[in-house]
């Protein structure tokens, strides 16, 4: 995948993203400013979502760690890069589940 390909995508999967938040119903608050989305919750955790351009990857910083995920093509799916068993969208379901102290899922 080439920059322009991977910029394109990942913006999408941030629209994404803001668009499952709102689905949810959760309480949290969400901006994007240059790329990076930023998901804040109403204990004041944040996650922080952004596209590492260079790596062709989008990190995710949770109060349970950092994480990068890797675009597959088989599955057209963001791919936890250490276990490609895990989703970019049922694992922020999880993060987000775990800030909030309520169950939140998000469909993308």
């Amino acid at each position: 995948m080439n920059e322009s390909e991977f910029n394109q995508l990942a913006e999408q999967t941030l629209i994404a993203i803001e668009e499952a938040i709102e689905a949810s119903g959760a309480e949290i608050d969400y901006d994007t400013i240059s790329d990076i989305l930023t998901l804040e919750f109403e204990n004041g955790s944040q996650i922080i979502i952004n596209k590492q351009t260079p790596a062709t990857q989008i990190w995710v910083a949770a109060k349970s760690g950092g994480f990068h995920f890797d675009y597959d093509s088989a599955s057209q799916s963001w791919r936890l890069d250490s276990d490609a068993s895990q989703e970019l969208f049922d694992s922020l379901s999880r993060y987000c589940s775990e800030q909030a102290g309520e169950t939140v899922e998000l469909i993308a």
